[in-house]
């Protein structure tokens, strides 16, 4: 039953970069966050209601709700406003890598000889995505855009390293994370001014995000995880490549070589990371 969990979340994951940009045609990326957090939100609320017990250790989501949704999606949605979908997710993609240079300060890791290079050269994948190819020219086309790509994979490698130490059940942390950072999200679309009811489309991609990125795929890969990590770590390499596959079929983007190249760089260079 584990490898089912395993390969639906990753099936499910490799669609969420397509309904992301195919959702921002018809909203901003604050409205977005809106709607999809509320439906993470209704979602994780019904899993939790007959353990709806308020507790100190609730707390802690105050802060984590804050990074994520609000900070997270807020940046990793404006990086797929900005970018082909293509660059927007491989670049996001880099977020273990910067998991491994996060750690180094914050947990004072010392990163061996293998780790060193895998992380030369998943940034270096990184660098061929962002440039089309062209490394050594260094001629972004949205540098703002490429900046936003790679902050989200900071913002969730540190959200990551924060997550270690709570030690709450999945579901009961997920409603009080969103329970919170949806308030924060409410608060900034009010004062913004850029609340409104979308397009039919709209909604409904937005609620496709909120159940199949934020929300029920998170339960399948917990389940995966706890029943055969290795198999489930594994199947997670598939996610980027797969995501590219619906990129193609479902936005219609022509698939770059520099990207599926710099993917293969990212993805090595992550395992070679894993294996110090």
């Amino acid at each position: 039953m584990s490898k089912k969990h395993a390969i639906g979340a990753v099936l499910l994951w490799s669609t969420v970069a397509s309904a992301f940009k195919l959702s921002l045609r018809y909203m901003s990326s604050l409205q977005l966050l809106f709607y999809a957090s509320l439906t993470s939100l209704l979602l994780f609320g019904i899993l939790h209601a007959r353990e709806f017990i308020p507790r100190r250790e609730n707390l802690r989501s105050a802060y984590l709700g804050l990074i994520n949704p609000l900070i997270y999606y807020t940046v990793l949605f404006s990086a797929y406003d900005r970018l082909p979908a293509q660059e927007a997710q491989a670049l996001n993609y880099t977020w273990p890598l910067m998991l491994v240079l996060l750690s180094i300060p914050l947990l004072g890791k010392r990163p061996g000889a293998r780790t060193v290079l895998g992380l030369f050269l998943g940034f270096l994948g990184a660098l061929a995505v962002a440039t089309k190819g062209n490394v050594a020219d260094l001629n972004f086309t949205d540098s703002l855009g490429v900046a936003l790509g790679l902050g989200s994979a900071v913002v969730w490698a540190s959200y990551w390293l924060l997550n270690l130490r709570d030690d709450r059940p999945l579901i009961e942390k997920m409603f009080w994370n969103f329970l919170f950072g949806f308030a924060y999200v409410s608060i900034v679309i009010l004062a913004t001014g850029e609340f409104k009811v979308p397009p039919a489309e709209g909604l409904a991609g937005a609620v496709y995000v909120g159940l199949f990125e934020m929300g029920v795929t998170f339960l399948l890969w917990y389940r995966a995880v706890e029943g055969d990590m290795a198999f489930a770590s594994n199947l997670a390499y598939l996610v980027p490549f797969l995501s590219l596959f619906f990129i193609s079929v479902v936005l219609g983007e022509s698939i770059a070589p520099a990207t599926v190249f710099g993917l293969m760089m990212i993805v090595g260079g992550i395992m070679m990371g894993k294996g110090n």
